[in-house]
């Protein structure tokens, strides 16, 4: 049986731009590294030279450089005491700018001998070599990755300030799946799901769960369409929240953009493929903004076939990449397949036909 839709649909872009309207980003709030990881950094302290001072690159003998002149194995270099032996790691021994190897010193005999020349700052990490006086964790916007934190435990911090947004996930009974795909993907995103509810699926109790908002975004699952039993749209509509019902995007013709309060609300339809295009089209563009993040990794590439979609309606294309060019995987149809081996997504605006075979087009990347 064919899906039934809402009466008339509202442009994707329209319906984007009502549910961005008046957002600002989120305070930033400090976390400990390990619960940084995935966030959008907001304002990074700058670090100190690191490392502090120059240290051993390697284990070896610290030596000064100008005192091993014309030493080598021919011409063996007596030294009046033993040398400073230094573990990679360590801070090197005053008066010393190189590390030589253990056997290009021979201490086998009554007199220790050097066999080779060295120059300075062999074998050595010089003070501030692996971080800047100066330098900003990372910049503000930008993901918090592992090599940050990496930074940041160098250099002695165990916080970072972040943007952190809060979601609310109400499950309407249908729609588990999708509601952990969301969740998860909520969290790669480096968002806070504070909290996944089951609401009963008649209005009244989808009411009630609107009403209990403590987040900075609220996305309802399932519920969505003009069945008897979706009553999601109802509830909605009953809190004054009703935005827009019905966007023109396939897929997920069927969800609707409100705001309880201060709060934007997105109901997503509970069928996997138009929760993933609703997420990626409508939701990511509202968290990006909640978070402070910057513009999300595009790459343009030319398409190895033709790209055709329906004017009027907006199209999820999901693409692969392959020998250097984009490989479309699904239109406006998505199958779950098509969805995990995605590597980058574009949508077709509903004024376009599509894309000739060939054409360069700008994607947005699923894979960091």
């Amino acid at each position: 049986m064919a899906q039934r839709l809402p009466a008339s649909l509202t442009p994707l872009d329209v319906a984007l731009d009502a549910a961005l309207r008046g957002l600002a980003p989120v305070a930033p709030i400090e976390l400990p590294l390990a619960e940084a990881l995935g966030c959008i950094a907001a304002g990074m302290p700058s670090l100190g030279g690191h490392p502090p001072r120059d240290v051993a690159a390697a284990d070896g003998w610290a030596m000064c450089a100008n005192d091993l002149v014309g030493a080598s194995s021919y011409a063996p270099l007596p030294l009046v005491g033993p040398p400073a032996w230094v573990a990679a790691g360590e801070a090197m021994p005053e008066g010393t700018d190189c590390v030589i190897d253990a056997d290009t010193v021979d201490a086998s005999g009554p007199i220790v001998q050097v066999l080779a020349e060295a120059i300075p700052g062999q074998g050595v990490r010089r003070a501030g070599s692996d971080i800047a006086e100066g330098r900003a964790v990372m910049d503000a916007g930008r993901r918090v990755r592992p090599c940050d934190l990496l930074l940041a435990r160098a250099t002695g911090l165990d916080k970072l300030a972040v943007r952190r947004p809060r979601l609310r996930l109400v499950n309407i009974p249908g729609g588990q799946v999708t509601v952990q795909f969301i969740a998860d993907a909520a969290r790669d995103a480096g968002v806070e799901v504070v909290s996944t509810e089951a609401a009963a699926r008649d209005v009244d109790a989808i009411t009630r769960a609107l009403e209990a908002n403590a987040s900075d975004l609220l996305i309802t699952i399932g519920g969505s369409g003009v069945g008897r039993t979706d009553a999601t749209v109802n509830a909605l509509a009953g809190s004054g929240g009703l935005v827009a019902h019905g966007i023109a995007l396939q897929p997920g013709r069927t969800m609707a953009v409100g705001r309880i309060h201060t709060t934007p609300v997105i109901a997503l339809p509970g069928a996997p493929d138009q929760a993933f295009a609703a997420w990626c089209a409508i939701v990511l563009p509202v968290l990006d903004r909640l978070s402070g993040r910057r513009a999300r990794e595009t790459l343009e590439l030319p398409l190895s076939r033709k790209v055709a979609s329906s004017v009027g309606l907006a199209e999820m294309v999901l693409l692969e990449r392959n020998q250097g060019q984009w490989a479309p995987l699904a239109v406006g149809d998505l199958s779950l397949d098509a969805m995990a081996r995605a590597d980058a997504w574009l949508v077709v605006p509903g004024s376009a036909e599509g894309f000739a075979a060939g054409a360069p087009v700008d994607a947005y990347m699923l894979r960091e």
